[in-house]
Protein backbone atom coordinates (compact mmCIF):
# COMPACT_ATOMS: atom_id res chain seq x y z
CA UNK A 1 0.00 0.00 0.00
CA UNK A 2 1.24 3.27 -0.94
CA UNK A 3 1.48 6.36 1.53
CA UNK A 4 -0.37 9.50 1.02
CA UNK A 5 1.04 13.05 2.04
CA UNK A 6 -0.96 16.00 2.75
CA UNK A 7 0.40 19.17 1.98
CA UNK A 8 1.04 19.93 5.34
CA UNK A 9 1.80 17.18 8.22
CA UNK A 10 4.04 16.26 11.15
CA UNK A 11 5.37 12.96 12.38
CA UNK A 12 7.51 11.49 14.45
CA UNK A 13 11.37 10.43 13.47
CA UNK A 14 13.50 7.95 15.43
CA UNK A 15 16.85 9.92 15.19
CA UNK A 16 18.60 12.38 16.61
CA UNK A 17 19.15 15.81 15.20
CA UNK A 18 22.08 15.42 14.00
CA UNK A 19 21.73 12.46 11.82
CA UNK A 20 19.05 14.23 10.56
CA UNK A 21 20.78 16.98 9.38
CA UNK A 22 23.51 14.00 8.45
CA UNK A 23 20.65 12.47 6.23
CA UNK A 24 19.10 15.84 4.49
CA UNK A 25 21.62 15.97 1.85
CA UNK A 26 20.86 13.01 0.31
CA UNK A 27 17.18 12.88 1.52
CA UNK A 28 16.13 15.89 -0.69
CA UNK A 29 17.73 14.35 -4.06
CA UNK A 30 18.48 17.08 -6.66
CA UNK A 31 16.68 19.86 -4.83
CA UNK A 32 18.28 22.89 -3.40
CA UNK A 33 18.42 22.73 0.18
CA UNK A 34 19.39 25.27 3.40
CA UNK A 35 19.64 24.13 6.45
CA UNK A 36 19.43 26.18 9.63
CA UNK A 37 18.99 25.76 13.58
CA UNK A 38 16.41 23.01 13.53
CA UNK A 39 14.41 24.26 10.32
CA UNK A 40 15.37 23.49 6.60
CA UNK A 41 14.28 24.77 3.02
CA UNK A 42 14.10 22.63 0.19
CA UNK A 43 13.68 24.21 -3.16
CA UNK A 44 11.68 22.58 -6.10
CA UNK A 45 10.99 23.63 -9.17
CA UNK A 46 7.88 25.12 -8.39
CA UNK A 47 7.28 25.86 -5.01
CA UNK A 48 9.32 24.73 -1.67
CA UNK A 49 9.16 22.67 1.19
CA UNK A 50 9.86 23.95 4.60
CA UNK A 51 10.88 21.63 7.52
CA UNK A 52 11.43 22.18 11.44
CA UNK A 53 11.73 20.16 13.76
CA UNK A 54 12.16 20.04 17.68
CA UNK A 55 13.55 17.05 20.41
CA UNK A 56 11.52 14.87 21.97
CA UNK A 57 12.09 13.28 24.85
CA UNK A 58 13.75 9.49 23.90
CA UNK A 59 11.85 6.58 23.69
CA UNK A 60 12.62 3.84 26.64
CA UNK A 61 11.87 0.12 26.06
CA UNK A 62 13.04 -1.78 28.39
CA UNK A 63 17.00 -0.98 28.97
CA UNK A 64 16.69 0.80 24.99
CA UNK A 65 16.58 4.38 24.86
CA UNK A 66 15.74 5.68 21.12
CA UNK A 67 15.65 9.34 20.18
CA UNK A 68 13.04 11.03 19.06
CA UNK A 69 12.68 14.29 17.02
CA UNK A 70 8.69 15.77 15.70
CA UNK A 71 9.05 16.81 12.23
CA UNK A 72 6.95 19.48 10.17
CA UNK A 73 6.48 19.18 6.36
CA UNK A 74 4.74 21.88 5.07
CA UNK A 75 5.00 21.89 1.31
CA UNK A 76 4.04 25.28 -0.71
CA UNK A 77 3.19 25.68 -4.49
CA UNK A 78 4.79 22.01 -4.68
CA UNK A 79 2.21 20.28 -7.18
CA UNK A 80 1.12 17.07 -5.80
CA UNK A 81 2.92 13.98 -7.90
CA UNK A 82 6.45 15.83 -6.87
CA UNK A 83 5.14 15.46 -3.23
CA UNK A 84 4.46 12.32 -3.25
CA UNK A 85 7.84 11.53 -5.51
CA UNK A 86 9.78 13.61 -2.91
CA UNK A 87 8.25 11.97 0.14
CA UNK A 88 8.78 8.27 -1.08
CA UNK A 89 12.40 9.32 -1.63
CA UNK A 90 12.63 10.66 1.61
CA UNK A 91 11.32 8.01 3.09
CA UNK A 92 13.84 5.11 1.75
CA UNK A 93 16.50 6.98 2.72
CA UNK A 94 15.86 7.69 6.13
CA UNK A 95 14.51 4.47 7.01
CA UNK A 96 16.93 2.32 8.93
CA UNK A 97 17.83 -1.15 8.45
CA UNK A 98 15.88 -3.61 10.72
CA UNK A 99 16.27 -7.38 10.81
Amino acid sequence: MQAWYDASFEREMGCTEAELQRWLPGAVGPHTLQVHAQSAEVGFDAGRLALRWRVLPPRQIALVRVPRLAVSFDFDGVPEADRQAFMRHFDLYTQRGGG
